[in-house]
């Protein structure tokens, strides 16, 4: 009777066993015993993050230099990222995602009813992001690439009141889909939203009036019909993100007539995928997951809690037929080409980093199973010289 009673503990033990073996195999990550606030350690938020499509097709080609994107950030150092915020591409959440949500020996000091978070270095009053949330908009509002570039190294120098030529600047951006960056830009200015204050800086000056005339009268468009925002020549939602990322030095800053139209356009284009490409990371605003995954493997900086798709947006609610969408496209043309080459770029840089990491993690498996296997014949071999 007692053996039969030690066999069915012993089943009922060995099934319990099984069955929390193969919960971890089917639904791992799900519960963390020892992740801080619940989320995921680093050892275990791979899961999070979606497979890469086998069935992916390339559009251009892009050398391992353009794809590898791993950066050994100094934070205790020199090493500065610069966020440039492009208006309506969900910088606004990322960019709290950096002073709130980053996992950091020293946190981003973030007080209620402050706009701005302190984000020193963990052994040095310095400040190692430069943003919205971290130092204001000290270069202008929603400054540009060309105002940035130019700007930042001085605004740093007068904070810290020294002079520092050995900065390193890491640049990074968002980018959206244009027609839906592009409503949802408009519905912001038709609530009464305006950056008339930014400076658009270039070569030393801000535009005159006459290089950049107003599109409405009185102090905001506030009311504008969707027509109106598009009939508007002056509009500068139009191909914002390739102005924004592209040197308009390099085309006379808002001088159109400085180079003809459609080579100006081929320049401007050219000069923002270059600058892009050599950002030290940009995201996707549709791919939340790839952007927190691919921020964190290009800085080895970790987010404490897990980025959230939301397709619920204000440019979604729009109903539009297939003319007007059209329209959009053809008014944000270089911003169509711009993304499409983003995009590309975007997933072949997730799919190479988790090709790197399954083949890393493959290393690192075989090894352990070759010292396991090695252990006891070494082991072995001693006591056999001991008893020798």
């Amino acid at each position: 009777m007692v053996e039969r009673s030690s066999k069915f503990l012993l089943i009922v033990i060995g099934s319990v066993c099984f069955m929390l073996i193969l919960y971890q195999y089917v639904a791992p990550g799900v519960i963390n015993f020892g992740s801080p606030h619940g989320y995921f350690t680093e050892d275990d938020e791979g899961d999070i993050f979606p497979t890469p499509d086998p069935h992916y097709v390339k559009k251009y080609y892009f050398p391992v230099r353009d794809l590898e994107r791993t950066i050994d950030f100094q934070i205790k150092g020199e090493d500065v990222i610069v966020f440039l915020h492009i208006q309506k591409t969900g910088g606004t959440t990322f960019g709290r995602h950096l002073v709130q949500n980053v996992r950091l020996e020293v946190p981003c000091d973030c007080r209620p009813g402050q706009k701005k978070c302190t984000c020193y270095r963990p052994n040095r009053k310095e400040t190692w992001l430069f943003s919205r949330f971290s130092t204001g908009w000290s270069c202008g509002l929603h400054a540009d690439w060309t105002e940035l570039t130019n700007c930042v190294p001085g605004v740093l120098n007068k904070k810290e009141n020294k002079q520092k030529n050995q900065r390193k600047f890491y640049y990074i951006t968002l980018l959206r889909d244009p027609v839906s960056r592009y409503l949802s830009e408009w519905r912001h200015v038709q609530r009464g939203a305006t950056w008339k204050t930014s400076l658009h800086m270039c070569d030393g000056r801000t535009p005159t009036p006459e290089e950049l005339p107003s599109c409405y009268e009185g102090s905001d468009w506030s009311g504008c019909t969707l027509q109106q925002f598009m009939d508007c020549p002056y509009n500068l939602a139009n191909n914002r993100q390739v102005r924004m990322l592209a040197d308009l030095s390099l085309v006379g800053c808002y001088n159109m007539s400085t180079v003809p139209e459609k080579k100006r356009a081929q320049m401007l284009l050219e000069s923002a995928k270059k600058n892009l490409r050599d950002m030290a990371f940009f995201g996707l605003t549709e791919y939340q997951r790839k952007t927190q995954f691919l921020f964190e493997r290009t800085f080895r900086l970790r987010f404490i809690r897990p980025f959230m798709q939301y397709n619920s947006t204000r440019a979604a609610g729009v109903d539009l037929d297939n003319a007007t969408v059209q329209r959009i496209e053809e008014l944000n043309e270089l911003d169509m080409e711009l993304y499409d080459y983003a995009k590309d770029l975007f997933q072949q840089r997730y799919q190479y980093t988790r090709q790197q990491e399954r083949w890393q993690q493959r290393i690192k498996n075989h090894m352990e199973r070759g010292e396991r296997e090695e252990l006891p014949t070494e082991d072995y071999m001693n006591q056999i010289i001991k008893r020798w």
